[in-house]
């Protein structure tokens, strides 16, 4: 019955969420369902098990998703995403628009600008391209995941994203963990889906496809579905409700003032964890009212936090004559973080209920017993949790609060590198997230106005396969000669 409890919470959490029912809900009914089946007392797993594990990741997490979410509402609001893509759009021209709209979400989101904030600006810059070139406007979406979802979450060294933090306090980590295969993967990614999206660019040319007819008002529409807005709350860490308030500039920012600040999230980041952060002295973090914890526990996210709030100020300091409601702005980027956070610990919390029942050690068991040895068993928990939550972020958090422990262990005695323990798990969980109820595919097909039939099979080919090659490369490369 436990098992089988298990199953039926798991059930539930992903049919009603991809009907889009808030996770806030969902999640502790499910967990508390799981539990019954399981014959565990309910009120002490609500509170004790689901709510201590859902808070121990705010503790945890929360200050990027609230530095990240501030410094992505600046950006936009100042016009500096506008303006980098449309510096790329000017730079690569119309004879290579694939490479111009994928370059360009690369840029902003490995500088840190959240997911959605790219959505909104790039879509329209991505039509305008597309339609100049006579390229259909249905593998616009696949264009835009290969840019913002693959390399530049899981594999890019330094990544300032949110999945690349939660294996830093497991396995003691920096953002930088495995620069080598990190780049290698990226590359990888960013090959194999170029290709694909030029071999489906030619076919459709073969075909005498054009570019179709825009859907009226899609991007407007999508921003102010409640739909989307439950499913990409607990995509990503940006709430799309928030994009509405504020006070966006009405010209785009000079070049220079809005690429320097996604070149500070960057410097700032490797400086804090290669330079800065070893040298301090930090023996006050042993003592209970720090948490008797460590520096390697908490140095990621110190890294990354100090980046984000630096880039802040510098995007407020290049473009403040463009932030005449920069209260208004900061208050809504403020507010577009908490909704996210919150479904996040609650898959979280979901997750340790789970993990806490005693039918879990069979599952436990069967997954660190895969064959292949500790990375492969790695790699196909952090898909299959990401694929059943459809979410990156929640279903990596599950399976390192249930299993990171294990693996770490499992290091120790085969003398693999915990750095590559952190890269194999940040790729995993970018991979088969991007099923069809992920809330950034279902909120990105809105935003352009396209639906699962015209665009979905592309998006798997550069988000999921391409991503699934790189996993392999980093593994087997990784086995064989360790972590670089």
């Amino acid at each position: 019955m436990g098992l089988l409890g298990l199953l039926v919470g798991l059930g539930l959490l992903v049919v009603f969420a991809f009907r889009g029912w808030s996770v806030l809900l969902l999640a502790p009914f499910a967990a508390l369902v799981a539990a019954l089946f399981g014959g565990e007392p309910l009120l002490a797993n609500l509170t004790q098990v689901f709510m201590a594990s859902a808070a121990g990741f705010l503790a945890q997490f929360f200050p990027i998703f609230l530095l990240g979410a501030v410094f992505g509402k600046l950006m936009d609001d100042s016009g500096a995403v506008t303006s980098v893509a449309g510096f790329m759009a000017a730079r690569l021209g119309e004879r290579r628009v694939m490479l111009a709209v994928v370059l360009a979400g690369a840029l902003v989101t490995y500088g840190g600008v959240s997911l959605f904030v790219a959505f909104f600006v790039i879509v329209p810059m991505a039509r305008s391209l597309f339609r100049a070139a006579a390229i259909p406007r249905r593998l616009i979406p696949a264009a835009i995941v290969l840019g913002t979802s693959t390399f530049t979450m899981s594999a890019l060294p330094g990544t300032p994203s949110i999945q690349n933090a939660i294996p830093m306090p497991f396995f003691g980590t920096t953002p930088f963990a495995a620069p080598g295969l990190g780049i290698l993967a990226s590359l990888v990614m960013l090959a194999t889906g170029l290709w694909w999206l030029h071999r489906a660019e030619a076919a459709a040319r073969r075909a005498g496809e054009g570019y179709g007819e825009d859907t009226k008002d899609a991007t407007e529409r999508a921003a102010a579905d409640e739909l989307v807005r439950e499913r990409a709350t607990t995509a990503r860490e940006f709430d799309p409700a928030e994009l509405q308030h504020g006070h966006r500039s009405g010209t785009p920012s000079p070049v220079a003032s809005a690429i320097l600040p996604l070149i500070v999230v960057v410097a700032v980041n490797l400086a804090m964890s290669l330079v800065v952060l070893p040298r301090l002295d930090v023996d006050y973090l042993a003592e209970p009212r720090f948490g008797s914890t460590s520096l390697a526990a908490v140095a990621g996210v110190w890294s990354v936090a100090v980046a984000l709030a630096a880039a802040i100020v510098a995007t407020i300091v290049l473009n403040w004559s463009r932030l005449p409601a920069l209260r208004q702005t900061m208050d809504a980027g403020a507010n577009a973080s908490v909704l996210p956070a919150l479904s996040v610990a609650s898959l979280v919390g979901f997750g340790a209920v789970v993990a806490s029942l005693p039918a879990f050690t069979a599952v436990r068991d069967w997954v660190l017993a895969i064959e292949g040895g500790p990375l492969v068993s790695l790699a196909v928990a952090t898909n299959i949790l990401a694929a059943l939550t459809g979410s990156a972020s929640g279903g990596l958090t599950i399976a390192l609060d249930a299993l990171g422990q294990n693996y770490v262990e499992l290091a120790a005695r085969t003398g693999i590198d915990l750095s590559l323990m952190h890269r194999v798990a940040v790729i995993g969980s970018g991979t088969l997230d991007i099923l069809p109820h992920n809330g950034a595919v279902v909120s990105l097909l809105a935003i352009c106005g396209l639906t699962h039939k015209d665009s979905y099979f592309d998006i798997v080919m550069v988000g999921i396969v391409t991503s699934l090659l790189a996993l392999v490369v980093v593994i087997t490369l990784g086995g064989a000669l360790g972590a670089f």
